[in-house]
C-alpha cells in the first residue's frame, strides 16, 4: 500500500540527495509502444520505472503511479500506461531520511522510490542503484556500531583512558610549538609597532579580531575531528565548510562596519575590522580542515596536535592579515 507524505524538514541524510528527475515519463493515456519508443530517445539515469504523470497545479505534474520497465517490454503495442501502471506504488515525502526511506522501498518489493510532495506533485524517483549504496552504507554502519570498531574508535579509547605521562608526552610537544609561535606572533606585533603608534585605535581590535577567527576555526576543526573518528572523508565537507566560513565572516564583518563606524566615527578603521573578519574567519575553516586531515592522514592523533597548531597558525595569519589590510586602507 502506498504510503502518505508527511511534512518533513530537509535532514541530513535525507532521500532528498539521491532524487532525480531524470527518469522516463508519460501520461496514462500513451501506449505501451509509445513509451517503449520514448526510452530509446535520450539517456536516463534510470530505466527501472516509468513514471506516470497528470497535470497538476502551479505547473507540476502529479504521479498517478509507476510502470515497472519489464511491464513496458512486455505489453502489447496498444495497450495504454494507465492500465499497465501500478497505482499503489510506495512513495515519501521530501526530507524523509534516508535508510528509512530505501527500507520502505525494500519492504515494497520495488526497485525505485518515488518522491511527492504533500501536493500530489512528482519530485523525481530515486533509483535502485543509488538505494543500493544507501543499504551498504547503514549495513556497515549499523555492523560497526554493533561490533564497537567505529572508524578510530580503539585509538580514541586509548586517547581518553591513558596514564598521566602518556597524556603529557602526547601533548606537550604541540604545546610547546604553541608557545614558540606565540613569541612568533609577538614579533609580528613588534614590526608593525610603528603603525600602532601611528594610530592607537588599531590595537584595540587585534584580540577581537584574532579570538573570532580561532573561535570559527575550533568549531570547524571539531566538526572535522568528530567526522573523521567516524569516516566521514574531509572531501564531503570541505566546500559546504569553506563556503560556512566565509558566509560567517561576511555576517560578522556586517555587524563590525556598523558598530566601529558608529563608535569611532571612521569608516577606515571600521572597514579595517570587518575585512579582516571575512578574511580571517574564511581562512581559519581552510585551516582548521586540513591540519587534522594532514595529520589523520600521518597516522596521527588529530585531538591531540590540530588544535595547537592551528591555534599558533590561525593567529599568525590573522595578524598579517589584520595589518596588512590596515596599511592599505589607513596607512
Amino acid at each position: 500500500a502506498a504510503v502518505a507524505p508527511v511534512s518533513t524538514p530537509l535532514l541530513r541524510g535525507s532521500v532528498d540527495q539521491y532524487v532525480t528527475m531524470n527518469v522516463p515519463t508519460c501520461s496514462g493515456a500513451d501506449r505501451a509502444d509509445a513509451v517503449r519508443e520514448s526510452l530509446t530517445r535520450r539517456r536516463f539515469d534510470s530505466v527501472a520505472d516509468v513514471a506516470v504523470l497528470a497535470p497538476g497545479g502551479s505547473g507540476g505534474r502529479l504521479l498517478l503511479g509507476l510502470i515497472p520497465v519489464e511491464r513496458v517490454l512486455a505489453a502489447p503495442a496498444d495497450q495504454l500506461a494507465e492500465s499497465l501502471m501500478d497505482a499503489d506504488h510506495p512513495f515519501v515525502a521530501p526530507g524523509l531520511d534516508q535508510e528509512k526511506a530505501a527500507w520502505q522501498a525494500v519492504r515494497a518489493g520495488e526497485s525505485s522510490l518515488a518522491v511527492v510532495d504533500e501536493h500530489g506533485v512528482f519530485r523525481g524517483l530515486v533509483p535502485p542503484t543509488r538505494f543500493l549504496g544507501v543499504l551498504l552504507a547503514e549495513h556497515d554502519e549499523d555492523l560497526a556500531r554493533l561490533g564497537g570498531y567505529l572508524s578510530s574508535t580503539a585509538s580514541a579509547r586509548h586517547a581518553s583512558e591513558e596514564a598521566l605521562g602518556a597524556r603529557l608526552w602526547h601533548r606537550l610537544p604541540w604545546l610547546l610549538i604553541g608557545l614558540a609561535g606565540a613569541a612568533f606572533a609577538a614579533w609580528v606585533m613588534r614590526g608593525f609597532s610603528s603603525d600602532l603608534e601611528a594610530d592607537v585605535r588599531l590595537a584595540f581590535f587585534v584580540p577581537g579580531v584574532v579570538y573570532m577567527a580561532d573561535a570559527v576555526g575550533t568549531q570547524t576543526e571539531t566538526l572535522v575531528i568528530r567526522g573523521l573518528s567516524v569516516g566521514v572523508p574531509i572531501r564531503r565537507i570541505f566546500r559546504l565548510e569553506a563556503l560556512t566560513g566565509l558566509m560567517v565572516g561576511l555576517l560578522l564583518g556586517a555587524v563590525s562596519l556598523a558598530g566601529v563606524a558608529a563608535a569611532f566615527g571612521t569608516i577606515d578603521l571600521a572597514a579595517t575590522v570587518a575585512l579582516s573578519l571575512v578574511a580571517t574567519c574564511a581562512m581559519a575553516t581552510i585551516v582548521a580542515m586540513v591540519l587534522p586531515w594532514a595529520m589523520d592522514r600521518s597516522g596521527r592523533d588529530p585531538a591531540f596536535g590540530s588544535g595547537p597548531l592551528a591555534t599558533v597558525v590561525q593567529d599568525l595569519l590573522s595578524l598579517l592579515i589584520y595589518f596588512a589590510i590596515a596599511v592599505t586602507l589607513i596607512g
